[in-house]
């Protein structure tokens, strides 16, 4: 063997960070973000085939409250569960709350295996809440999240009691005009403070005017490469199968779906789903209105939790809030 090793290359379909400098530089804003949402109880990685899962728990305020099915939260891509910091408080004032850093989004989750496959995709979410001892969970996705959660309540939908899916992929084709939305946001990042709210309104974007969200962004970008596709929607026999509660949150000015598409066609597939058009917001109806939003998805989560599992799917009308 030669005296000079060749460093190997990083995988291909393996999320990673450009260096060790812009990782640490990027933690330091999401620990910003971090810190104005609930603190957290406490962190723990667990492990699954597909790499090491970084998981936050918060709350509940009453330990009284410790026993009720608890909130596992599901991030969108190119983050981590930071942007859950305007729902933490109310979600953890009511249950306990798990949030997971998915692996192959810039987080402190370690991926060592793709998993943008559905299957195993299903596999890895299914392993990291048992490893966390939980055999029924009340399970929230955005955006990319909340195509975790769509999947995973077609194909392994044991351990879940609802699924609540906020602005989520799955349901269409991601179009070009959300990519040149992402793109614009992006840019509208370092435009002049004056012009930031202009452009906020605009774009349906809060990311720009809030400081921590606007360098938690920024730094994700510089640090990480994701190494998957784009996943593909549920096609109507698959969204069939679905039997798990299910409570569709869309924002009316979104880009990734045709919200007044979807708030038909989803309970129409879905028997017994919720589905809900949330105004003033585009793809981030949680960050934008996390007060509204929360209120929403407990009062469902304890409809649900009041009917039990043998009764569960018939939810179909029950007034929200």
């Amino acid at each position: 063997m030669s005296a000079h090793t060749t460093r190997s290359s990083p995988r291909r379909d393996i999320g990673r960070y450009v260096d060790d400098t812009l990782r640490d530089r990027y933690f330091a804003t999401c620990d910003a973000l971090y810190a104005m949402g609930a603190p957290a109880r406490s962190e723990t990685d667990v492990e699954t085939s597909f790499g090491t899962t970084h998981v936050y728990r918060y709350g509940p305020a009453d330990p009284a409250d410790e026993s009720r099915t608890p909130v596992v939260l599901i991030h969108g891509s190119g983050g981590c569960s930071a942007q859950w910091y305007p729902n933490t408080p109310g979600l953890s004032a009511e249950r306990p709350v798990y949030a997971l850093d998915t692996p192959g989004d810039p987080g402190r989750s370690v991926q060592r295996e793709p998993m943008w496959q559905p299957e195993r995709a299903a596999q890895w979410l299914d392993e990291a809440l048992d490893a966390l001892g939980l055999d029924r969970v009340h399970l929230v996705g955005s955006s990319y999240g909340g195509w975790l959660v769509l999947n995973q309540a077609h194909r392994r939908p044991g351990r879940l009691a609802s699924v609540t899916l906020l602005d989520p992929g799955g349901l269409e084709k991601v179009g070009l005009r959300f990519f040149v939305w992402i793109f614009v946001s992006l840019f509208a990042t370092f435009a002049p403070k004056a012009l930031r709210p202009r452009l906020a309104s605009w774009l349906e974007q809060p990311v720009i005017v809030v400081p921590e969200l606007r360098a938690w962004i920024q730094a994700g970008v510089r640090a990480f490469r994701i190494r998957r596709p784009a996943p593909l929607p549920l096609t109507e026999d698959e969204l069939r199968t679905i039997r798990t509660p299910l409570y569709l949150v869309l924002g009316k000015r979104s880009l990734l779906v045709h919200p007044k598409r979807q708030v038909e066609r989803v309970p129409r597939l879905v028997p017994g789903s919720r589905a809900e058009i949330i105004a003033g917001t585009g793809h981030g109806p949680a960050i934008d209105h996390p007060d509204l939003v929360n209120t929403r998805m407990l009062s469902f989560m304890e409809d649900v939790d009041s009917v039990g599992p043998a009764t569960e799917r018939f939810l179909s009308d029950r007034p929200l809030g």
